[in-house]
């Protein structure tokens, strides 16, 4: 099995994680995109960016440029463990951008995922953090926060997108997320290795997040793979670069 990863398209990267990850949402903002192929065949994308927080380097010393988050793990079935491709797409974002220090990510009790994935690969948990409420349409799905608005608009960036109304969509509290932090350098993670926390286990019966696409949790995908919503989908020709 041959795996590799190379910076891909924005329409690569939005169609796996319009079909592979259980958001359904692309994010938005500078976005260092991955695409990740195995046998020469397309299977997701890592995405990268700021994220919706500027200001969540303050707490380590950091400047915007100095810290990002890790904000979509986007993949179909496949062979090689997201912990390694993981790793690979680090490399490649450092060597991208001189300067980075510190990689933030999340993950979502809610969908059965403890962060094994970061477990695996030597992140350190320092907590939970993120939004801890959800929207859920009238069909009871969960949507993303980025596509309620009030009237069924929103404005992103300057920009009017048309979204749910929020009149008609539902919120309510959740968990709040497991929080991971990468340091890209020894002295960054001299300064943080004090904030690690024992990482959390998972969930009895949980099968949202499994290092291995064979045994994952079909429906809820993310972090944790799984296989394509349209099985018949035309095969899709994927741009480097």
């Amino acid at each position: 099995m041959n795996l590799r990863l190379d910076w891909c398209s924005y329409e690569a990267a939005k169609f796996a994680v319009e079909h592979w990850h259980y958001s359904k949402c692309m994010p938005i903002g500078k976005l260092d995109k991955i695409g990740v192929w195995e046998n020469e065949k397309f299977i997701g994308c890592v995405i990268f960016g700021y994220g919706n927080n500027q200001y969540q380097g303050v707490r380590f010393g950091l400047v915007q440029t100095q810290i990002c988050e890790l904000l979509r793990i986007a993949l179909t079935n496949h062979e090689s463990s997201v912990t390694k491709i993981v790793k690979v797409a680090l490399k490649m974002l450092k060597e991208l951008n001189i300067g980075m220090r510190l990689v933030v990510s999340y993950a979502d009790p809610e969908q059965n995922h403890n962060g094994a994935i970061y477990q695996g690969g030597n992140w350190i948990f320092i907590g939970t953090g993120g939004s801890n409420e959800a929207f859920y349409n009238k069909q009871g799905e969960r949507v993303h926060s980025r596509l309620v608005g009030k009237g069924g608009v929103k404005n992103v960036f300057g920009r009017n997108i048309r979204t749910y109304d929020s009149d008609t969509t539902t919120k309510r509290k959740l968990e709040k997320k497991f929080k991971y932090v990468y340091p890209l350098d020894d002295e960054m993670r001299k300064q943080i290795e004090p904030l690690r926390q024992p990482y959390p286990k998972r969930q009895t019966g949980g099968r949202g997040e499994i290092d291995n696409a064979s045994q994952s949790n079909e429906k809820t995908g993310g972090a944790s793979p799984t296989r394509p919503l349209l099985d018949l989908e035309p095969l899709l020709q994927v741009e480097t670069g």
